[in-house]
């Protein structure tokens, strides 16, 4: 007796998947800096309806980055393990519904815009060329997770701007020493995440011909990533000292540090179970809101 054929997935839950909102893990992890950067700036009480604008115009922009990525790969994705159910690649949803997808979430990331000043708009703009970019950069780029990487530290400056450049704030400057300390503590930390996150595609990348900082830094790879997580706590602390956060920010670093420490310490084992790079990638979103407390408080205090 035959089995009965597998119902259709309804097509609101092909798009879900399509913006990875069944993946929260990669929503989050922008959402981070955005919070780090609007929180310190603000000394830990920013205004409650920028942070709103700030989480959904991070889920937005995270989204139509997502959508674009998929469209752009949508005939090397289904090469890849890892990749080769998403909608796009799999043809369960069409190029058309994905542009258009990606056209409303670039729309509601613009409405969102509009809240903002005049400079903190523009950074937006700004932003926009490098995340349309960044899937090309996997084709002529040896490091690509450092174009991802400048594009979470446009998070930063979005974020920092919103709230210092501003009518009342006018006689000041909108960036300081805090912001690129920051500014380059997000870069660096999204470098060692999303270089740990592309290990598990080694093997599917080299044989395809994708670009991948795990690939380009080879045998010393994770000693890259240790780097950049060294580099990433040197730079928080350096903020730590300038904006003189009290002791709960400190606490929460050295927990971060820590963990980071552990991970890198995995990453140079002769052998690495393949689900270690997916847990290791989840972890750095529990480190970021755990550092995002510290700086609240820390600022607070």
């Amino acid at each position: 007796m035959s089995s009965s054929p597998k119902p259709a997935e309804p097509v609101w839950l092909t798009i879900f998947r399509l913006l990875r909102w069944d993946k929260p893990e990669g929503r989050l992890i922008l959402m981070i800096p955005a919070l780090w950067a609007v929180f310190l700036a603000a000394r830990g009480t920013p205004p409650i309806p920028l942070v709103g604008v700030i989480v959904l115009g991070t889920l937005a922009t995270s989204a139509a980055g997502c959508v674009i990525n998929d469209l752009w790969d949508r005939d090397i994705d289904p090469k890849v393990k890892r990749t080769q159910n998403r909608p796009i690649a799999a043809r369960a949803l069409s190029i058309k519904i994905g542009l258009i997808v990606a056209l409303v979430a670039f729309g509601c990331a613009w409405v969102l815009s509009l809240y903002l000043n005049l400079l903190t708009f523009w950074l937006c703009v700004a932003a926009v060329p490098i995340i349309i970019g960044y899937p090309l950069a996997k084709r002529i780029f040896p490091i690509p997770q450092l174009v991802l990487a400048i594009a979470w530290g446009f998070a930063v400056l979005i974020s920092w701007s919103a709230v210092s450049c501003n009518a009342t704030a006018a006689a000041t400057p909108c960036f300081g020493t805090a912001t690129w300390l920051l500014w380059g503590a997000t870069v660096l930390w999204t470098l060692g995440f999303d270089i740990v996150y592309a290990m598990s595609d080694r093997d599917d990348d080299r044989r395809i011909g994708i670009k991948s900082g795990a690939l380009f830094f080879g045998s010393y790879v994770s000693h890259a990533v240790g780097t950049f997580f060294a580099g990433t706590t040197l730079l928080l602390a350096l903020l730590g000292r300038v904006m003189a956060l009290s002791t709960v920010f400190w606490v929460s670093l050295v927990a971060a540090a820590l963990v980071w420490g552990w991970q890198y310490y995995q990453l140079c084992q002769k052998t690495i179970p393949h689900r270690t790079y997916a847990q290791l990638f989840k972890q750095n979103v529990a480190i970021g809101f755990v550092l995002l407390m510290g700086m609240i408080l820390g600022a607070r205090g």
